[in-house]
């Protein structure tokens, strides 16, 4: 059969059960895209940053994407063992991705005659990301005889249940979807325990089948620093109490709370109106494309527009930046697979006011490195806010805090994590031990 180890390797293949080269489907979304805006977020960070690590542990990484611009090169290698290969599907711009469902059939046939390229048995492993890639990865792993790991990032049935007031319920074509990719899997990748136990209650996965792999936060770029000089470089006073939003502008990330809970803090201390900064870092996304200026006139109406600074996603350096120039970072969702943002604000040693729900549990540690907030009231978001700016001996302990907690979370644990899921996905895999061909 197609890509079967050939028997005199098996014994060497069992004991280096690491694949040579996987392939990485991340459809959707282009991990060269920047982050913060459309469609792009955490999980193109996190595909950038485990496929260069993997990369650097001997594995050789082609992440797959549908192209959304003709002007795009066919292949662009990002780092040393690790190639993004753009697949012609649909239309270049303008396609929304609840439309890609449709395109799928082009996608899975540009991945395929990708590989068929190859000598046999070029992949030892799929990792799909999101539910649209693992139906690709799905079929992958049936033509390949190779096994599939899949991380889910978001689930539609969490989304649904916890739905901002107005916003869309994902379809019921995705979730359909989705419960066939965590059947069709050989491992299932969780970013936390209760990311596992979700995908247990809600989709009937088995309970060893599922791996919990914390992400990561790059612990070089993001890390403390001079205060002053991040409020100089982005022309913040130095006086000033930063409140800082960083994602995509979308009623799932709830950036409207933090608004409302800055009106209620100058209503309650109307002296703090004369320092108080809000800042906005991120795009419209999803719904939120629907009324691009929703933030704006929300802080019109209620008459703090002057106090909010709308910032463009910027790069990684930008925002660690932003992260070091902030008083407080604010992370309100209504949902959240992990919360990659509120472990890069504590990695530079700024405290977290986050809505306890889905990642965010173990993202901030709570009275730790942050405070929690339970439900989503902009009251308890804007007294939560004050505690910490109103108290300079609680501001230091969390930063502290945050520091800590967050070193816990580098990337390089999370490679290992990977790792040992692949390692266990072709142990188990039907079929017998494989390994990718060398040469032609």
């Amino acid at each position: 059969m197609r890509g079967l180890v050939n028997t005199t390797r098996l014994d060497s293949a069992r004991r280096r059960l690491v694949p040579r080269r996987i392939a990485v489907l991340s459809i959707h979304t282009s991990p060269l895209d920047q982050p913060g805006t459309g469609d792009a977020g955490g999980m193109n960070v996190y595909v950038v940053e485990t496929a260069r690590r993997l990369a650097e542990s001997g594995v050789e990484v082609e992440i797959f994407t549908r192209a959304t611009s003709s002007a795009l090169p066919p292949t662009v290698e990002t780092s040393p063992g690790v190639t993004v290969r753009h697949v012609t599907a649909g239309p270049f711009e303008g396609l929304l991705k609840q439309d890609l469902p449709g395109q799928l059939c082009a996608v899975t046939a540009g991945v395929m005659r990708a590989e068929a390229a190859r000598p046999e048995g070029w992949f030892d492993l799929v990792h799909s990301h999101y539910w649209l890639s693992g139906q690709v990865g799905w079929l992958s792993k049936e033509r390949w005889n190779v096994p599939l790991v899949h991380s889910m990032h978001t689930m539609a049935k969490v989304k649904n249940r916890d739905l901002a007031a107005g916003d869309r319920p994902e379809p019921t074509m995705r979730v359909i979807g989705e419960e066939q990719v965590v059947a069709a899997s050989d491992r299932l990748i969780a970013n936390t325990a209760d990311e596992a136990r979700e995908l247990v209650a809600l989709y009937g996965a088995d309970p060893f089948d599922v791996d919990v792999v914390h992400p990561g936060v790059d612990l070089e770029l993001f890390r403390p620093g001079s205060r002053a000089a991040a409020r100089t470089a982005h022309g913040l006073p130095p006086d000033a109490v930063v409140l800082l939003f960083v994602g995509r502008i979308q009623p799932l990330k709830a950036p409207d709370i933090l608004i409302r809970a800055a009106a209620e803090l100058v209503a309650t201390a109307p002296e703090l109106r004369r320092r108080l900064v809000v800042a906005i870092c991120g795009g419209p996304s999803g719904s939120g494309l629907d009324q691009p200026t929703a933030l704006a006139d929300l802080a019109r109406s209620l008459g703090i527009l002057d106090l909010v600074r709308f910032e463009p996603p910027g790069d990684r350096a930008t925002l660690a930046d932003w992260y070091r120039a902030a008083d407080v970072v604010v992370v309100p969702s209504y949902s959240e697979s992990f919360g990659l943002v509120a472990v890069e604000a504590q990695a530079c040693g700024t405290p977290v006011v986050a809505a306890a729900v889905g990642g965010l549990r173990t993202a901030v540690a709570d009275t730790v490195s942050g405070l929690l907030v339970q439900g989503h009231d902009p009251a308890d978001f804007a007294r939560a806010i004050a505690r910490i700016i109103g108290d300079p001996d609680l501001h230091a302990r969390l930063s502290a805090g945050a520091r800590m907690h967050a070193g816990s979370f580098g990337w390089a644990a999370t490679t290992a994590g990977l790792l040992a899921s692949y390692s266990a996905a072709l142990a188990n895999a039907s079929g017998g031990v494989r390994l990718a061909a060398q040469g032609s």
